[in-house]
């Protein structure tokens, strides 16, 4: 039995989780900066990443929201074919 996956409700999910995941970031550097910005430098191994931030505007959210929603459909479709060509 072969299961295949859509292209547009992998896609759309993925979008959508990314989209969340963009702005709870955003948040969270609003609200305590700092110990975002440690978390996410242990996520990425040491990384002193408070010597690269910058403060947050709504401009950056915005952008960088669409930006990660359009990287993350371009991902699902992609996987979606891998995927189903396997």
């Amino acid at each position: 039995m072969t299961e295949t996956l859509s292209a547009r409700k992998v896609s759309f999910s993925l979008a959508t989780v990314a989209g969340i995941v963009s702005i709870i970031c955003a948040l969270l550097l609003v609200i305590a900066p700092e110990a975002t910005t440690n978390v996410f430098g242990a996520i990425f191994h040491g990384i002193d990443l408070s010597q690269i931030t910058k403060p947050v505007t709504w401009g950056g959210v915005i952008l960088g929201t669409a930006e990660v929603v359009i990287l993350a459909l371009v991902a699902g479709w992609l996987f979606t074919k891998v995927y189903n060509r396997l």
